[in-house]
């Protein structure tokens, strides 16, 4: 098979940059986002934020939509001693991404929660952890067919799905611990829609995740044929949350999710990180699907 000319690849390298800019910016400007509400991102390790969500809560930390937004870290990352130093990173890159304070940044860190590429963490214990500090009324509540309507701090819980993005193990055990809170809150009240939402990071093959912005193609027909977006969730949230930051320029951009590692997350920015910055689809996309989770 012959190899495409040199003014070939010389119009794609124009042409592909320019349609992932227009369908970014159609994209902050048309899609779905949340509004109004208050937002819990539940991560496994500090720089989980920035490696694999930072179009999100680029787009949840918009001026105009008037979010509030909370991050939950269930660890230190200390598996090479570097906790401290790491827990200070996290602080620094939730800020870079648009949140208010350093102060709306929690760090868990517990024995029950160890960074560890081989532990899955117990879903139970995630699931008390987060009603404990968002329903905490859930465990004096007595359930009855009468009961009232659940209620939490929090509108909206995002966290990794089923498959964790990168596999790891820590990451896979937020989706089941989330989901355990998510059904626990409506357990023995029914007729009652949950008062929260959860959402979780769309996890894809390993050609896509590594396509970096020419991924959006490929989003944007899953979004089209999908169809999960088009049903709305009890409390009138999207099906489905897309998120594409421009490549240049703008607050909501690549180098905003790249400075949030670079310049944040130092302790981490060994030689594959650098790959990952470059290459990621995740650095610049983001796809969230709504969780419909029975008590």
């Amino acid at each position: 098979m012959a190899m495409p000319s040199l003014p070939t690849l010389g119009v794609l390298a124009v042409v592909l940059p320019l349609l992932y800019i227009y369908t970014a910016s159609m994209a902050q400007t048309r899609l779905p986002a949340l509004r109004g509400k208050r937002v819990c991102l539940l991560i496994a390790h500090p720089d989980d934020e920035a490696m694999f969500f930072a179009p999100t809560v680029l787009a949840l930390t918009r001026p105009d939509c008037g979010n509030s937004v909370k991050i939950l870290c269930l660890s230190s990352g200390n598996a090479d001693g570097l906790g401290d130093t790491r827990k200070k990173e996290l602080a620094k890159s939730a800020v870079l991404l648009g949140l208010a304070r350093e102060d709306d940044v929690y760090i868990h860190d517990s024995p029950d929660f160890p960074d560890s590429m081989t532990t899955t963490w117990d879903a139970s214990k995630i699931s008390s952890l987060l009603s404990s500090a968002f329903a905490p009324h859930l465990a004096s509540q007595k359930t009855s067919t009468n009961a009232s309507a659940p209620t939490a701090t929090i509108d909206v819980l995002v966290t990794f799905d089923g498959s964790g993005v990168s596999s790891h193990p820590n990451h896979i055990s937020l989706y089941h611990g989330a989901r355990a809170f998510i059904s626990s809150l409506t357990r023995g009240r029914p007729g009652w829609a949950s008062p929260v939402d959860l959402y979780t990071l769309t996890s894809v093959g390993f050609l896509r995740k590594y396509a970096g912005f020419l991924d959006v193609f490929a989003t944007v027909v899953a979004l089209l044929l999908g169809g999960s977006g088009k049903k709305k969730s009890d409390r009138g949230n999207p099906g489905a949350l897309v998120s594409m930051s421009a490549l240049v320029g703008a607050r909501e951009s690549y180098g905003a999710a790249r400075a949030a590692m670079t310049e944040a997350h130092k302790s981490q920015m060994v030689w594959f990180r650098w790959g990952w910055i470059a290459l990621s689809r995740y650095m610049y996309i983001n796809d969230l699907k709504l969780e419909r989770v029975k008590s």
